[in-house]
């Protein structure tokens, strides 16, 4: 039971980076943009956060850096190919690499530091709790944090009015600017939100997931986010499930490892990304299931002066 517990704690913690950068992702494309450069935000934002982090001893600082990196990687996306039209994909892939070669320039500093020390995680006594405790209540605050965040998107996009406003630019922008709603902004704060939480998620990674710096550390999560929304349909809630299976499965090798199974370690790394390839295939089996649940203007640049 102990290790079942472990099992299911350790899973939660490797798929909260995945289910916030993926959160930013959702209000990006429901949007109606597409923004490739998840990767390089989740970089920047984890130095900057380690650094902050480092130099001030506090980690709600780092969080709070990595985040604010974040954005701004993101808004300069936005100038771009929000403000000049510059086509998203190219952007966004852009965006991926610039963000790769800054973290690795900014980190060079920073390799082999480490971070001061934090307090116990969890929830006071109900932590002690057996099995239940270690396997649920054991977590880092920033885990609860995503959970209570996946709710306030799910309730924003489909409760409120702003969130139809969101979902009707993502389907028709034409009509929406027609009906005097500001396109082009709407889209620049929902990318805002979308480089803030990949910024976050990359904080984590770099300062409570594993805290230390290595140069590409973000190893390929920012890509299993982006192909985690599609998987999840733009959906909050199966986006939570998604990311604690793809967390799951990021683990396993581990766990594989710990007992002893004889399988190459290179074979066992490669599962995450095996794992991403098989659900985009099965996905792309029925691609008219894809298309009723997918943001119509996806991609499609706008201008209120066309």
């Amino acid at each position: 039971m102990d290790e079942l517990a472990s099992l299911i704690a350790i899973t939660m913690n490797a798929g909260t980076p995945l289910l916030l950068a993926a959160l930013g992702i959702v209000i990006n494309e429901r949007s109606g943009v597409v923004n490739l450069g998840t990767e390089g935000m989740m970089l920047v934002g984890a130095v900057v956060g380690f650094a902050a982090t480092l130099f001030t001893g506090q980690y709600w600082v780092g969080f709070a850096a990595g985040a604010a990196a974040g954005t701004v990687m993101a808004l300069l996306f936005a100038l771009l190919a929000i403000g000049l039209l510059t086509n998203q994909f190219a952007t966004g892939l852009a965006l991926a690499l610039f963000g790769a070669g800054l973290s690795a320039f900014i980190g060079l500093a920073l390799q082999g530091d480490t971070l001061p020390a934090r307090g116990s995680d969890g929830v006071p006594l109900l932590r002690d709790i057996p099995f239940v405790g270690p396997a649920l209540f054991a977590q880092h605050w920033l885990v609860y944090f995503s959970l209570a965040l996946a709710a306030t998107v799910a309730w924003f996009l489909f409760r409120t009015r702003a969130g139809l406003i969101l979902r009707a630019v993502g389907e028709s922008p034409e009509s929406a600017h027609a009906l005097g709603h500001p396109v082009r902004r709407i889209r620049c704060a929902a990318v805002a939100f979308g480089g803030a939480c990949a910024g976050l998620a990359g904080a984590y990674l770099s300062t409570i997931y594993t805290p230390l710096w290595s140069e590409g550390m973000v190893a390929g999560r920012g890509w299993i986010a982006l192909a985690l929304v599609t998987f999840a349909t733009w959906r909050p809630g199966r986006l939570l499930l998604g990311a604690y299976l793809f967390g799951g499965v990021t683990m396993a090798q581990f766990y594989l490892q710990g007992r002893g199974v004889d399988v190459p370690a290179q074979w066992l790394a490669m599962t995450p990304y095996l794992a991403t390839i098989v659900v985009l295939a099965m996905i792309s089996r029925n691609p008219r299931w894809i298309r009723l649940n997918m943001p119509a203007s996806l991609g499609k640049p706008f201008s209120p002066n066309s």
